[in-house]
């Protein structure tokens, strides 16, 4: 009985230890994240607070624990560079209990767009079911250099990754009520582009469910004046579904 016990005491010790230096390990990456990289060059970070920014450091040092990332096209990824595409995705679901698209554990990153053998077409970007999330640096640049234009490839292709984890594994990230109110909503906008009528999604939301909700995500962030003016229950529906308000700096993690 005493070496059971003993096993079992060892075990939790153990565990309890290994969390301790892991907490500690992520702390230390969060510390260097502060006042740099995420300061200089991610806008979205800034306008947290500094309570808030803790939390977000977290998540992106998590987030970085959990993927490869892989160069094609002789691209040197740099420590920048992967910190700033965790950002992304943390900004995406920042309002939400942790999400970390665990099952996309490889993220591909080519210098510029790139031929793809799916569709025998260039592309900038692309989510593969299979766990690979792949971005063109350039236009993942591009999308938060230009913040107002409702363009950001990254936001983008982290929106599939997120929509598919969620239905196709079950983990229940987003809340389903919410999300039946968001295609609600969103379908109106759908219906307008395949009629040609104008909308406050570009067309490219009109090509199926899941480019509507991931042009939507690009428009939530990059133009919410014009999408809460011009499609309130739109707007509505997505701040729920995420649990955030750009347009009001409000993030309720």
């Amino acid at each position: 009985m005493i070496p059971i016990i003993f096993g079992v005491l060892v075990a939790i010790i153990g565990g309890y230890w290994w969390t301790q230096v892991r907490t500690k390990h992520v702390s230390r990456q969060t510390l260097s994240l502060n006042d740099t990289i995420l300061e200089k060059n991610f806008a979205y970070y800034r306008q947290l607070t500094p309570d808030k920014k803790q939390i977000f450091n977290l998540r992106v040092a998590t987030f970085l624990q959990e993927k490869e990332f892989i160069s094609r096209g002789k691209l040197e990824i740099t420590e920048e560079m992967k910190i700033l595409i965790a950002a992304c995705a943390v900004q995406l679901t920042f309002g939400l209990s942790p999400v970390y698209l665990s099952h996309f554990n490889t993220i591909i990153l080519y210098p510029d767009k790139y031929y793809s053998l799916l569709n025998r077409d260039y592309h900038v970007g692309e989510v593969n079911a299979g766990g690979i999330i792949v971005l063109s640096w350039k236009h993942f640049v591009e999308g938060y250099f230009y913040p107002t234009d409702a363009l950001n490839v990254g936001l983008h292709e982290m929106a599939h990754a997120l929509l598919l984890e969620n239905r196709q594994y079950g983990e229940d990230f987003l809340a389903p009520e919410h999300v039946q109110e968001f295609f609600l909503q969103a379908k109106v906008e759908y219906r307008k582009i395949q009629s040609g009528e104008e909308s406050v999604l570009r067309k490219y939301a009109g090509t199926n469910v899941a480019e509507l909700f991931a042009v939507a995500v690009e428009t939530f962030f990059e133009n919410p004046t014009e999408m809460l003016s011009e499609a309130p229950l739109l707007y509505n529906s997505m701040a729920d579904l995420l649990n955030q308000d750009p347009l009001h700096r409000q993030v309720a993690a």
